[in-house]
């Protein structure tokens, strides 16, 4: 099973290990320095805060990009913060718990592509959804090369995504998308904290549905209130739609 989830915007304020170095999944490699080398550029540039799409009040973020290549580093399980992370609490799962997440979590990163939670990077600002020259469109960059290294994982996908991060590969019908609802209506930060809860939750739990009307049937052992919509079509994601109080 793979847990997919996206980074977050908040991030921890520096690393204290050395420089970022050998990170899962080494075929991406080229493309992580493509990234970084076009990122580093624009962040030089005078319209840089328009061009990563940032606030005038995060202009102080460019110079972590432009120390991406001697930044210290952390692991990614410590450096991504917020509603997801802070529910997900990776740090005070159990040992079997752990190991499971070193296992099947995967991070979707507009610089990196895909990391586990081990991998040691440095804090960035990027997201999937900038348009970063010369590369274009980071989510149509990185599609084709992450489908070439996840295409054939074996096993069933729970996507706990936002949609920005989810253009970068979509897994197909062996997939799950979850999808929170209240009071009928879907909801957005509440999202982010209930999908954090339900990584957790599975985590612990150990079991290893291996479709999505398995997982579904998990979810609702324990506790969720799960409606499973398979999809309009051959080889798209099914819905899991969980609603909230």
């Amino acid at each position: 099973m793979m847990i997919l989830l996206p980074p977050s915007e908040g991030k921890a304020a520096e690393g204290s290990g050395p420089p970022v170095g050998e990170l899962s999944f080494p075929a991406l490699d080229g493309s992580r320095k493509r990234v970084t080398n076009a990122l580093v550029r624009a962040s030089k540039r005078r319209d840089a805060i328009g061009v990563l799409g940032l606030t005038p009040g995060l202009a102080g973020e460019l110079a972590r990009n432009l120390a991406l290549r001697t930044a210290p580093t952390l692991p990614a399980a410590d450096l991504y913060t917020g509603v997801l992370y802070d529910n997900l609490g990776l740090r005070t799962l159990d040992d079997e718990a752990w190991s499971r997440a070193e296992q099947s979590v995967l991070i979707f990163s507009g610089l990196w592509g895909v990391v586990r939670i081990t991998d040691r990077i440095p804090p960035y600002r990027l997201s999937m959804g900038v348009n970063l020259p010369p590369l274009g469109g980071l989510g149509t960059f990185w599609r084709p090369r992450i489908s070439k290294v996840l295409d054939g994982v074996p096993g069933l996908v729970v996507d706990l995504r936002s949609a920005t991060y989810a253009s970068a590969w979509q897994p197909g019908g062996r997939s799950a998308t979850v999808r929170v609802f209240r009071d009928g209506k879907v909801v957005s930060h509440m999202a982010k904290a209930t999908r954090g809860e339900i990584a957790r939750a599975l985590l612990r739990e150990g079991t290893t549905p291996t479709s999505p009307e398995e997982l579904a049937k998990v979810l609702d052992t324990l506790g969720y209130r799960v409606e499973a919509v398979p999809p309009t079509r051959a080889g798209r994601p099914w819905t899991l739609d969980v609603h909230v109080t």
